[in-house]
């Protein structure tokens, strides 16, 4: 077998492959506290570089960042039925004030609150109270707000960026006279999502609808962005809902409308989270590790400087100087890796963090006046050389990276999604260890032997997609 750099491979256990990924390119760890991840500086800065695309794109629909209280009064969540229900058994639940030193000296709660505060699950309720302060007449809408911030939902069986008990996110609220607006604009942020998605994460995103036990608690609709993994599970990568006048009606947000009379406005919502993260290197990254598309990757080039001798090293470090500077003209995130590391070791730490283009320059490159070029969507012993000339055709390459990743992992879902065209042909293809998504006709599966199947081998109805397939399909699928 061909060595690698991750062990065990996807093959042997995609599980564990996935958590050693993760060390390899130094994205985070598992905290002291259960069921929570420290983020590293790496994975931030891909977090951060999430931000910033998506940040920009909403921004140009008109949405503006605002930021609400972690902390949610225990009777705002109870003012909506269906919601609290959903969340009740995932909610963080602060009962107390302050410490105090007990018998034996350790600390231990003390003053006791007369009314519990959750930690926010997600802000529906705490945005609906606030905003109804701020909604008086029709001229006020619509409002289009969004808030990056952290979360916090109990999680049992914890996965670092799949599934944390906390975790950072983006959440989008929107408020609108009326209802074709609100469903127009829930429909465009999951057109917004997908553009992002499928172009700078080159994912491969499928649009569809939830089926009403997937929908968000409290929502009339739920859109989805579901996406596959290497493994032929799937991953929900985003939502955005309908809300209709649930929250609305549950928290007042009332308007003074056109005709002089009071009238119930609609709202959305749509997030998207760390998630993507876990997406991205369960969709991208190889036995090797990481791969980052382009677009979000912390450094875009990486410089490594081949220095076998003392005495040429300033001769290659100003050389090595003098590309950064072209590539940054260039507007591309470039990095030196001027650590004091063996050139191997260099080149097989960036291999495993992902980064798109690895430059090799020594002393040949210098006297030559070129640059030995390293691809990370392609095995490592393959090299390219440019001259230094040929620097403004990076952005190219990159973008020819970028349509690798995604028609890579295009092909990748295609060619596992299976047509069933009945239960039992359903209990066939899983009973077989079938790694892929079943898609059939949605009545089928309004059924209780449906149930019976779907519990047996862990599947979900994954979502009822919006184009590309026969009218009234849904995806069968184990997921994340």
């Amino acid at each position: 077998m061909a060595k690698t750099a991750i062990t065990p491979t996807r093959n042997q256990d995609f599980a564990e492959w996935y958590q050693q990924v993760i060390i390899a390119a130094d994205l985070a760890e598992n905290s002291p506290v259960r069921g929570c991840m420290v983020i590293k500086p790496y994975g931030y800065a891909i977090w951060e570089n999430i931000q910033r695309i998506f940040d920009a794109k909403i921004k140009k629909l008109g949405v503006e960042n605002a930021y609400f209280p972690l902390l949610i009064p225990l009777e705002f969540l109870s003012k909506e039925a269906e919601h609290i229900d959903g969340f009740a058994k995932e909610c963080a639940v602060i009962t107390h004030h302050r410490l105090k030193k007990g018998p034996d000296g350790k600390l231990v709660p003390d003053g006791e609150l007369q009314s519990p505060y959750i930690i926010r699950p997600t802000s529906e309720a705490i945005i609906g109270n606030v905003i109804s302060k701020w909604i008086n007449t029709y001229r006020d809408l619509p409002l289009k707000l969004n808030q990056w911030c952290n979360v916090m939902r109990w999680e049992m069986r914890p996965r670092m960026f799949l599934r944390t008990s906390e975790f950072l996110w983006q959440e989008g609220h929107t408020v609108f006279e009326t209802e074709s607006e609100a469903r127009e604009d829930a429909l465009k942020m999951l057109n917004t999502y997908y553009d992002f998605m499928t172009q700078e994460l080159a994912l491969p995103a499928i649009k569809g609808e939830k089926t009403p036990e997937e929908r968000f608690p409290g929502a009339k609709n739920t859109y989805t962005l579901e996406t596959m993994t290497q493994d032929g599970k799937a991953l929900q990568a985003g939502t955005s809902h309908y809300l209709g006048q649930s929250f609305s009606n549950a928290f007042n947000i009332k308007f003074l409308g056109r005709d002089n009379a009071q009238h119930t406005a609609y709202t959305t919502s749509w997030g998207i989270s760390t998630r993507l993260i876990g997406g991205i290197i369960m969709t991208h990254a190889d036995d090797d590790g990481l791969v980052l598309p382009p677009a979000i990757a912390p450094h875009q080039v990486v410089i490594i400087p081949l220095i076998h001798d003392a005495s040429t090293a300033n001769q290659i470090n100003a050389y090595c100087a003098d590309v950064q500077q072209a590539l940054e003209n260039l507007d591309i995130r470039t990095h030196i890796d001027a650590t004091e590391n063996s050139a191997p070791n260099k080149i097989w730490k960036w291999i495993k963090k992902g980064a798109p283009i690895r430059l090799e320059i020594g002393l040949k490159e210098v006297s030559e006046s070129k640059l030995t070029l390293g691809r990370r969507d392609k095995p490592k012993p393959e090299k390219t050389f440019l001259t230094l000339k040929q620097l403004n055709e990076i952005p190219i390459i990159l973008k020819q990276i970028e349509d690798t990743l995604r028609q890579r992992s295009i092909v990748t879902r295609d060619c596992c999604i299976q047509a069933v065209n009945s239960i039992n042909h359903l209990d066939e293809l899983f009973n077989r260890d079938f790694k892929g998504w079943a898609v059939m006709n949605k009545d089928l599966t309004d059924t209780p032997v449906f149930a019976e199947i779907a519990q047996k081998y862990s599947l979900s109805r994954r979502c009822i997609p919006q184009e590309g397939y026969p009218q009234n399909s849904v995806f069968i699928a184990k997921s994340y």
